[in-house]
């Protein structure tokens, strides 16, 4: 049990949120590594999970040998890589590698100054439950990792979209919430009686609005879905993928359909668009002017992205920017949902 006291002058809020900010830049950089890890087909090159020992990579040309034997072994080889040499293997076992050593790290810096700053009370009264929700949380989305790898070593050839959509949308919810509780902590270091921020029903809608489209922008990673058509605003020459309809039951092709699930991305946007505008201006009214700047200039952003995404047929630069500024507009949403969500200190 985290240890708190309730002196005021003995909490080190601004110190917390500090620390808290270093941890969600690190995880928007694994989001990126992430993605990057999809797009070159590097994820199953580990097929082991070893919390400890998978720390160290291979060394010798024998270790090498024999963590390619075993990816030789999975179904994604044969269909997918069956040309492939070591040293091809060595390049996407990197970036499996550092995502992991990245998620290792990620926790190692939530968890090892948490534990401090409990054993010295600096924790403000209220926050050590968040504190470990939100640590439990990463935890959590590592399960989800390995469970997404697992998902593709013995039949299929990737990891099931569901599980990547799982374990990437866990990440940015979790880095949503630690966004809002460092921006609380450091209205409660300028104002040692204020509250904490409410989530208000404008943020709430505005935020399963983006979590559908994140959802599906998951999928799209997931289904390789970005392949389906490379022109805009048509796909293909043509608004709607008609030959999806009756193909498959409706709830199996919203989720697994690559033409569908394409669609669905590029004009759901425009949903997601509006109610960040909508968001940002409620920002901009609260007096939150950088935040409603944020929020527009992510989005922009990251439609431009997109569209080059698919125009350029997925070019990998492309798409790991388009999911670089994704997870900054989830930090940007966060940011004026809590502006929008401050409370006065009780007098």
């Amino acid at each position: 049990m985290l240890m708190q006291s309730s002196a005021v002058d003995r909490t080190k809020p601004l110190a917390l949120a500090n620390w808290l900010f270093v941890v969600a830049t690190m995880i928007v950089m694994i989001v990126v590594v992430g993605g990057i890890t999809r797009l070159t087909e590097s994820g199953l090159s580990i097929t082991e999970w070893k919390p400890i020992t998978g720390i160290i990579p291979p060394l010798t040309d024998a270790q090498w040998q024999a963590e390619f034997a075993r990816y030789r072994q999975i179904p994604q080889f044969s269909a997918i890589n069956p040309d492939m040499t070591l040293a091809g293997f060595k390049v996407i076992f990197f970036w499996e590698h550092l995502h992991r050593m990245l998620g290792r790290l990620i926790g190692s810096v939530f968890a090892l100054p948490l534990i401090w700053f409990a054993a010295r009370r600096q924790i403000p009264s209220g926050y050590g439950w968040r504190l470990v929700a939100l640590l439990a949380l990463g935890g959590l989305q590592g399960t989800f990792g390995w469970l997404m790898v697992r998902s593709g070593l013995a039949v299929r050839t990737e990891v099931a979209p569901l599980w990547l959509a799982t374990h990437l949308l866990t990440a940015l919810f979790t880095l949503a919430g630690i966004v809002w509780t460092a921006l609380d902590l450091r209205v409660l270091a300028r104002a040692p009686m204020a509250p904490p921020a409410r989530l208000t029903p404008v943020a709430a809608i505005v935020g399963i609005v983006l979590f559908v489209q994140l959802f599906y922008g998951a999928l799209m990673a997931g289904l390789r879905a970005g392949h389906a058509a490379s022109d805009w605003p048509l796909m293909n020459g043509r608004f709607f993928p008609s030959e999806v309809i009756g193909s498959q039951p409706l709830v199996a092709a919203l989720i697994g359909d690559p033409w569908l699930v394409h669609f669905i991305h590029r004009w759901w946007a425009w949903i997601a668009v509006a109610a960040l505008v909508v968001i940002a201006r409620a920002a901009k009214a609260a007096g939150a002017r950088s935040a409603s700047i944020a929020v527009h200039s992510a989005f922009g952003l990251q439609i431009i992205l997109g569209i080059v995404t698919v125009v350029t047929g997925v070019n990998i630069a492309a798409a790991a920017l388009h999911q670089l500024v994704g997870a900054l507009l989830v930090i940007a949403t966060a940011w004026a949902a809590h502006m929008i969500g401050r409370r006065k200190p009780a007098i």
